[in-house]
């Protein structure tokens, strides 16, 4: 039914918003673009946003021009899109203000926002959403629609080596490819064209590595100082946290980020007997059971450490 009804509005409205989380991962810029790239294909008109851009590993995909980091004040649309999101606040813009309906469309739990909330938590990618709302509006896939899409399975599924890597993400992928992307050759830009300094960043960071006593968990860190030393950028550092859950016997991991202000923004990962969602709501963050973000407050990087240890502890016991 909600499908049913977000077609109608497609069908009826003309000016488009395409927007997503803060901090993009793949399925969250892929899902972006293959929405964004549709409606064009529709004839609407359509501006994507993203308030810190495109990762500079994924601006090989086809519509990242579309992609703007700011809206004008008096930007109006009629039907805005806020996809892979969590939580409003994530888009990083007031979507309400400038959108006459907002629709939410995600794969996170408690995702309950927009006057259209279309959420499947068993789906392993927003991008799978998109896919099935396409079909619903009768599109026919082309090659552009399509490498956005494959990627954001690809990178949500880690590869399709999580446990969220299902029937459904496989089937589609492989009907991707029949249209004619590369795998290997999506892969190979999404994980293996790092720049020099991406490098030197993880040298430093891969220093940090701290696994507690019981060894069921394991942090690694960053401060400000290693992105001036390494000439990188904080985006540069995405995916670091899976090195701590690498390790043997660790169950949870999680890689801490120094931001201004003294803000840290942790990045929680689980091998699937913790749900680390819950942890992360406890900091006020949210996300997957497998997968969580949250932001805390502290006076050092040590501090924070101790206060993500303290609430892991507690979950553990």
């Amino acid at each position: 039914m909600t499908l049913s009804k977000i077609v109608e509005h497609i069908q009826s409205s003309q000016r488009f918003l395409v927007a997503s989380h803060q901090s993009p991962d793949g399925d969250a810029i892929g899902s972006t673009l293959g929405l964004a790239i549709a409606l064009k294909k529709m004839g609407k008109d359509v501006i994507a946003f993203n308030a810190d851009g495109v990762p500079a590993n994924l601006t090989f995909l086809p519509g990242v021009e579309l992609v703007c980091t700011t809206l004008d004040d008096d930007a109006r649309f009629d039907v805005g899109f806020l996809l892979d999101a969590g939580d409003l606040d994530r888009a990083g813009i007031d979507m309400k203000k400038h959108c006459d309906l907002l629709i939410n469309i995600d794969h996170h739990p408690h995702s309950d926002f927009g006057d259209l909330c279309y959420v499947d938590t068993n789906s392993s990618a927003t991008a799978i959403l998109v896919h099935r709302l396409l079909q619903a509006c009768d599109f026919t896939l082309d090659i552009d629609v399509a490498k956005p899409l494959y990627l954001g399975i690809l990178d949500d599924t880690g590869s399709f080596r999580y446990s969220s890597a299902n029937r459904e993400a496989f089937s589609l992928a492989g009907q991707l490819i029949e249209i004619g992307i590369d795998p290997w050759d999506i892969a190979s830009r999404l994980y293996e064209s790092y720049p020099t300094s991406r490098m030197r960043l993880l040298g430093l960071v891969l220093n940090t590595l701290d696994v507690s006593s019981c060894g069921r968990y394991a942090s690694v860190s960053m401060i400000q100082e290693f992105l001036t030393a390494a000439g990188a950028t904080s985006e540069e550092s995405d995916g670091f946290v899976n090195y701590a859950r690498a390790v043997k016997g660790v169950e949870v991991a999680l890689f801490i980020k120094e931001q201004p202000d003294s803000v840290y923004q942790i990045s929680f990962r689980s091998r699937g007997s913790i749900d680390v969602a819950t942890l992360a709501r406890h900091l006020g963050g949210g996300g997957h059971h497998n997968a969580a973000g949250a932001r805390i407050h502290a006076g050092s990087i040590e501090e924070a450490r101790l206060v993500i240890y303290r609430h892991i502890d507690s979950l553990l016991n």
